[in-house]
């Protein structure tokens, strides 16, 4: 097969990741203004790209990410396989101190291998892997789809590069994410590899 070449980008910035409130797969915010402008830079920058597939979980603010791809008439899936992961009865509150102690004694854990656990009521990094592997087995079985654009969350993009580049998910934290970043990874049929380490070229266009 020819090369497929996959733009994997999260979602622009909502009001809750300003305000430091946990969204999760369990709170469907929209875009607020900068998250829009995010979206409009991004299709500035690749709208001339020819996406054979757009792929999006199934909250809003993905949808609202890639409206000008959509726009355009693209074919477009939505996936509750990479939805982000559930942060259970955290979602939707603000960060206190406390619940900060909590969050960071779960992240080390899972930087100590311990991808089983999960918060309170919520999805363990393990759970998410298994649910987006369809998507994964979808998206490699597919190759007229040889460019693709995939819109997805932090969190669950980190646990979705993992596997795709063959890494455990203890080292989930190496792939840093920004609202609207990109990654651009290439896949020969059997390997995947990085071509672009979040990208964020285009929010640094003028007069959007």
């Amino acid at each position: 097969m020819s090369v497929k070449k996959i733009y994997l980008i999260r979602h622009g910035q909502t009001d809750f990741n300003v305000r430091g409130i946990v969204q999760g797969s369990g709170v469907d915010s929209s875009l607020n203004e900068a998250g829009r402008r995010q979206a409009a830079q991004f299709f500035a920058a690749y709208g001339h790209i020819p996406f054979d597939k757009v792929y999006t979980s199934k909250l809003q603010r993905t949808h609202q990410s890639v409206q000008g791809f959509l726009d355009l008439g693209l074919p477009h899936e939505q996936h509750g396989g990479i939805n982000e992961i559930s942060w259970g009865i955290r979602e939707g509150t603000r960060i206190t101190p406390e619940e900060d102690e909590e969050y960071y004694s779960v992240l080390q854990q899972w930087r100590a291998g311990q991808t089983a656990t999960a918060m309170a009521g919520g999805e363990s990094p393990d759970e998410v892997a298994a649910r987006q592997r369809p998507f994964i087995e979808l998206l490699t079985s597919r190759p007229e789809e040889e460019t693709v654009l995939v819109c997805m969350h932090g969190r669950a993009m980190r646990v979705l590069l993992c596997q795709l580049l063959g890494y455990p998910l203890s080292q989930m934290d190496s792939f840093e994410h920004h609202n609207l970043c990109l990654y651009k990874l290439h896949y020969t049929g059997s390997l995947f590899t990085v071509r672009s380490f979040l990208d964020m070229r285009h929010l640094q266009q003028p007069g959007l």
